[in-house]
């Protein structure tokens, strides 16, 4: 099995809210089947997928797929890009769960749910630099390097 991840299909109550949320964000919808919203993002996809339907694919009661046990991490270029994401989850939706703010690692993050409580975290990492086309490896990329 190669070491990716090509889609995150996030189980929903409401896609259509779900969608405007990612939509206030500025991401982009692509063309899916009826009943599947999903943003090409880079590198991978998201996905927004009813609930009740994810849960029957996968043989389970709703209940059991909950929300917030993962963080889905939002990279930035610099430091204060970290408040305007959050700014721009907040406008459109988001809760704030935790302001911008300086971690013990030498970071600074935030954290917000989306309308349907699926927690991202937005971070700049001083030592993990983004790819000038902005994808993100642990440890980063040298300036010019594609990622």
């Amino acid at each position: 099995m190669d070491q990716r991840v090509s889609l995150i299909t996030l189980g929903v109550r409401d896609p259509n809210r779900a969608a405007a949320f990612y939509e206030a964000l500025g991401w982009t919808r692509v063309e899916a089947p009826e009943g599947i919203v999903v943003f090409d993002l880079i590198g991978q996809s998201l996905g927004l997928y009813p609930l009740e339907d994810l849960a029957r694919d996968m043989g389970v009661k709703p209940e059991r797929l909950g929300t917030g046990a993962a963080t889905y991490a939002y990279n930035v270029r610099d430091k204060v890009e970290v408040a305007q994401v959050l700014d721009t989850a907040r406008a459109a939706g988001a809760e704030i769960l935790k302001e911008a703010h300086d971690v013990f690692w030498g970071g600074h993050i935030g954290y917000f749910s989306d309308p349907e409580g699926h927690v991202w975290e937005v971070a700049w990492n001083p030592f993990s630099p983004l790819s000038d086309e902005g994808t993100f490896r642990w440890g980063g990329y040298a300036s010019g390097e594609a990622g």
